[in-house]
């Protein structure tokens, strides 16, 4: 797929993102919206996964850790096959598949049931392990907010991973720089972030989480590198994509209104 097309299906998961968000009248938009390129290259161009067969046990997993931008994983895979996007009108409703945090029991694609912060390190390094003693060739990717890695599992996750030598590990931090209470330096700092997983024993990898040449090119090299996890620190902008939702922590886990649900559908046009 050409970075045209990867930049389409990335527009089309944010529109998505906010439908879901605006008709639940609740959720998280901030979050999902700065890893909706990550996740168009993920599920458009780097995942091993088949769409007619979910469970395939050769398939590549994601753990969406930071569970609660659920709508951009519903958004990807609604958009790769894996249901209707009608069902995306369903979000947090009480008969939807489509809870407010991923369940792997009721929606095609999702490999782990996440929401509890820094425990879908711990559930990723579990399926990477497994792939090791059954000598299967698939990737586990996971997907962490940057406040969420100041929890303290995380790093336990991160040493276990250096342990097993879990080359077949893809860590991505979501490096937005905001959580629900305002930046995430104000609120516990994690950084250096680099230094830290680097400390732990990762293959560390900087770029821009909306530059698709550099996501593309980190995956590669994560590929690549033998006999240790990598680590993708993504610099992405909260909101990306809606104006006024850009930079917000306000927007961390809020719901737009009629007009302002109209802006952000023209933004993303």
């Amino acid at each position: 797929m050409d970075i045209d097309e990867l930049k389409l299906k990335a527009k089309e998961i944010r529109k998505d993102i906010i439908e879901q968000v605006y008709n639940a009248k609740s959720g998280h938009p901030g979050g999902a919206l700065s890893i909706a390129d990550v996740m168009a290259v993920l599920y458009f161009e780097e995942l091993n996964i088949n769409e007619k067969n979910p469970s395939w046990e050769d398939r590549d997993r994601l753990v969406l850790s930071k569970g609660h931008s659920a709508p951009a994983l519903y958004a990807a895979l609604s958009e790769r096959g894996y249901f209707e996007k009608e069902k995306l009108k369903g979000l947090r409703k009480i008969d939807s598949i489509l809870q407010g945090h991923p369940n792997m029991n009721e929606v095609p694609g999702v490999d782990m049931s996440t929401g509890s912060l820094g425990q879908g390190f711990s559930c990723a390094n579990g399926m990477a392990i497994s792939a090791k003693l059954d000598n299967k060739n698939y990737r586990v990717y996971c997907i962490l907010g940057d406040g969420e890695i100041e929890e303290g599992q995380i790093w336990e996750a991160a040493m276990a991973a250096n342990k097993y030598k879990l080359d077949n590990l893809c860590v991505i931090v979501d490096n937005n720089n905001l959580q629900i209470d305002g930046t995430i330096e104000e609120v516990m700092s994690p950084y250096p972030i680099d230094k830290k997983f680097e400390a732990f024993g990762f293959n560390v990898i900087k770029i821009d989480g909306h530059n698709f040449e550099q996501i593309r090119d980190a995956f590669k090299q994560a590929k690549q590198t033998k006999n240790k996890p990598t680590c993708i620190i993504a610099k992405t902008i909260k909101g990306k994509g809606v104006s006024f939702m850009e930079n917000e922590a306000g927007w961390h886990g809020k719901a737009p209104n009629e007009e302002q649900y109209n802006k952000a559908m023209e933004d993303l046009v």
